[in-house]
C-alpha cells in the first residue's frame, strides 16, 4: 500500500496545528517504512491500494476525499477542528459556529474513517454522529528535533537580550481569545519582574475587538515576537524559564508536546482535553484561573513546586513519531486497508 497525504491548501495551514499536523504525519509514516505518494493515483490497481489522509476543512479537501473514493482510495479524513474550538477565535467565529458545525459534519462525513487527535475531541466528534468509526491519536511530536538543549537555549537568551538572572515565560499560538491572549496580558501586567514573549501571529482584519484591546493594553514586559520557524521556536521553548499555554478549548495542542519535549517547566489551563494524558504535578502543572495561573507561576520561578521535567518528557517520548507511525498501521489494519496480521486493535 501506499499513502497519499493531501496537501491541497497548505500554505494557508502551514503555520498552525494542521500544518505541523501534515508534516508529523509524513514523517511518521516514514518511519515505519509505509510509501508516501505526492498526488491522488489515478483509478487503478495503485489507487486500491492507496490510503489518502486529508487534514483540512477547506473547500478543496472534501472534493478532494470524493475524487479519492471514486478513483478506489480510501479516505483516512482527520478531526483537527470543532465546533467548540472555532468559537473565540477569529472575527465572526460565534456566529458562524452552527453552520461551520454542519460543515465538519459534512467534511468528516467523507471519510471511511475519522481520527482526532484526543479522547475530549473524539467524544466530541461521536456527539456529532457522523456515521464513521472515529479513532484517538496524537498529532505527536518530533522528539528528534524538539529536545533540551543548552546550546539553544544561550541562543535564545542572547537573541532576546535575557540578561543572567532575568526570568522569562512564553506561551504559542493565534492572537485569540480562546487561545488565552488576554489572560496572558493580565499575567504579565500582574509579575513586571518577569518578561513575557507571545509567539505567533493573526492577520489584523481577523482580530476580535477584545483582543485589540488587550494588546494595546499590553505591559513593557511583554513582547508579540510575531509568527517564528520552528528552529526559533525550539530555541525558546530551551531557552525559556516557563511555558504558559492559557488556552481555553483545544482537540490536543501541538505546542504542548513541543514544550514537554524540550523539558520547559509547563503549566496549562485546567481543562478537559487534558484529562487522560497530563497529569497535574506530574507532567504539568494546571490552573483554572488568572489568579491560579499567578500563583502557581509564582511558585514554579521560585523554584518551590518540584520540577516536572522528566514526567513531561515522558508524555513527549510516548507520542514520538516513531510512535505514531506504528499506531497508523494498527488504524489502517482495523480499516481493512492493511494486513491485520500483525497489528493490534486501535482504540476505537
Amino acid at each position: 500500500m501506499s499513502v497519499c497525504i493531501y496537501r491541497g491548501g497548505y500554505d494557508t495551514v502551514r503555520k498552525s496545528g494542521v500544518g505541523k499536523a501534515l508534516e508529523h504525519q509524513a514523517a511518521a509514516l516514514q518511519s515505519v517504512g509505509l510509501p508516501l505518494t505526492g498526488e491522488i493515483p489515478p483509478a487503478g490497481p495503485a489507487a486500491k491500494g492507496c490510503v489518502v489522509h486529508v487534514n483540512t476543512v477547506l473547500p478543496s479537501a472534501p472534493l478532494a476525499a470524493a475524487r479519492a473514493h471514486a478513483r478506489g482510495c480510501k479516505v483516512v479524513y482527520y478531526g483537527h477542528s470543532t465546533m467548540e474550538d472555532f468559537r473565540n477565535s477569529f472575527f465572526g467565529s460565534n456566529l458562524l459556529a452552527p453552520l461551520f458545525k454542519r460543515w465538519l459534519i459534512f467534511c468528516y462525513r467523507q471519510g471511511d474513517v475519522v481520527i482526532t487527535p484526543s479522547v475530549y475531541s473524539r467524544r466530541i466528534l461521536l456527539g456529532y454522529k457522523l456515521g464513521r468509526p472515529v479513532y484517538t491519536l496524537s498529532n505527536g511530536i518530533d522528539t528528534g528535533f524538539f529536545h533540551p538543549d543548552a546550546a539553544r537555549a544561550a541562543r535564545f537568551r542572547l537573541r532576546y537580550g535575557l540578561a543572567e538572572g532575568q526570568q522569562c515565560v512564553i506561551s504559542v499560538g493565534h492572537w485569540m481569545v480562546r487561545k488565552g491572549l488576554p489572560d496572558f496580558v493580565e499575567l504579565a501586567r500582574r509579575m513586571p519582574g518577569v518578561r513575557f514573549i507571545w509567539f505567533g501571529h493573526t492577520d489584523g482584519p481577523l482580530l476580535t475587538e477584545e483582543v485589540r484591546r488587550a494588546m494595546a493594553a499590553a505591559p513593557g514586559n511583554l513582547l508579540f515576537a510575531g509568527y517564528v520557524g520552528a528552529e526559533e521556536l525550539c530555541d525558546a521553548y530551551c531557552g525559556a524559564d516557563a511555558f504558559a499555554f492559557m488556552s481555553h478549548e483545544e482537540t490536543e495542542g501541538i505546542v504542548v508536546l513541543e514544550a514537554l519535549a524540550c523539558g520547559i517547566p509547563t503549566i496549562v489551563r485546567d481543562i478537559p482535553v487534558y484529562d487522560n494524558w497530563l497529569e497535574d504535578g506530574k507532567s504539568v502543572y494546571k490552573a483554572a484561573t488568572v489568579d491560579q495561573f499567578e500563583a502557581k507561576l509564582r511558585d514554579m520561578l521560585a523554584g518551590h513546586l518540584p520540577s516536572l521535567r522528566e514526567g513531561g518528557l515522558a508524555v513527549a517520548e510516548a507520542r514520538s513519531l516513531g510512535q505514531i507511525g506504528q499506531a497508523l498501521c494498527r488504524i489502517y489494519a482495523a480499516g481493512g486497508f492493511l494486513d491485520a496480521a500483525k497489528a493490534a486493535p486501535p482504540e476505537a
